[in-house]
């Protein structure tokens, strides 16, 4: 660890757990600690606990914050109930994606969630164009722990826990103000495992006790870092910022259409160069499962009968599938499932069938 890496409210419980550290976007985060595995498994089969505090939170308040956020964001949020949450990109000018998001309307603010790498730049993005409204943006990051329960037994591991609310009624992306362990905090059912799942947005002076709390009620949770995160959320097909998503790509280059709403009102700043780029694109985001052996890593070269058609941009072996997957960027004329491809895997082409994503299907609950 270095004297400039930010440390969120839960790293001594890390630490004290065994786990293995590492930097990630500035901050000193929990890598693995009994093996990537074991806790890919745990969160497939019963529940995980995560920290990830690392991320950003930023209060947009204000008469104008509605309007405001729906010419910064891709996605519409006048569409969502007060208490709905959606994926969204930012975009910058040129049509290409600053970041993702999950973005929550509520009755009197809205809470924008990036990722921590790009927080600066969200942060930046949205001062730069909230000057001249009545907007006030509130960047909570280091004030708000993020704990997050992942699993198929989420909502049981949680519920004998929580007061006053009956997660049964908490819908896939909502959220609802509830009380854990005595202390207020905000429970929302989203997750990046492809299970069910709630995370738990608490000030940082109770985030210790809400891990404890959590992590001794149940004895088969497991706490899991960031290298099972990664494994869960490739299986469960989820972008990355970074991979799959950055400024060198629009929405259209990543399949990510389904999130650019350009007819809303009003519309995205970036509505001119976003029509352009649903005209250009050429590519789009697959997913690709090895035929043999072999292990793909991002920057593996993909090609269709010998010839270049893309590139691998996140891979890894499969926990639950016993064998490699990766997402890859490939252009349109090789997206049908089924279809057969090469990754270069240290030079050598291998075998690989382009899969309907999710690789894995998991135990998210949606709900009406």
């Amino acid at each position: 660890m270095t004297t400039t890496n930010l440390k969120t409210p839960l790293t001594e419980k890390h630490e004290a757990l065994g786990a293995r550290m590492t930097d990630f976007a500035g901050w000193w985060m929990p890598l693995q600690y009994k093996g990537v595995r074991e806790e890919h498994e745990a969160v497939r089969t019963h529940g995980g606990l995560f920290d990830l505090s690392h991320m950003a939170e930023i209060v947009v308040t204000g008469e104008q914050r509605e309007d405001f956020v729906q010419t910064m964001v891709t996605n519409d949020l006048k569409k969502l109930n007060f208490g709905q949450a959606m994926y969204s990109c930012l975009c910058n000018l040129e049509g290409r994606i600053i970041d993702d998001l999950l973005v929550y309307r509520f009755e009197n603010e809205v809470w924008i969630v990036a990722n921590a790498s790009n927080r600066s730049a969200v942060v930046s993005w949205l001062e730069k164009h909230a000057e001249g409204m009545d907007v006030a943006l509130d960047d909570r990051t280091e004030e708000i722990a993020l704990v997050a329960v992942q699993g198929p037994a989420a909502e049981a591991i949680l519920q004998p826990h929580v007061d006053g609310l009956d997660l049964s009624t908490v819908d896939f992306y909502t959220a609802q103000w509830g009380t854990v362990g005595g202390q207020r905090m905000l429970i929302s059912r989203t997750g990046y495992t492809g299970e069910d799942g709630f995370e738990l947005y608490v000030e940082n002076s109770h985030a210790g006790a809400t891990w404890d709390l959590l992590l001794q009620g149940d004895e088969a949770l497991v706490p899991v870092g960031l290298a099972a995160r990664d494994t869960l959320r490739l299986e469960s097909g989820f972008a990355l910022y970074g991979n799959e998503l950055s400024l060198e790509r629009s929405p259209y280059d990543v399949t990510l259409a389904w999130i650019t709403k350009l007819d809303k009102e009003p519309a995205p700043l970036a509505k001119p160069a976003l029509e352009k780029a649903k005209e250009s694109a050429t590519t789009c985001l697959v997913g690709l499962t090895m035929e043999g052996r072999g292990v793909p890593r991002a920057g593996y070269p993909v090609h269709q009968n010998g010839t270049p058609v893309g590139f691998v941009s996140s891979g890894t072996f499969s926990p639950s599938l016993k064998k490699g997957v990766a997402l890859a960027i490939v252009e349109r004329s090789a997206r049908a499932a089924g279809t057969e491809l090469e990754i270069i895997v240290r030079g050598k082409p291998q075998a690989a069938l382009v899969t309907k994503l999710p690789f894995v299907r998991g135990s998210v609950k949606r709900h009406s």
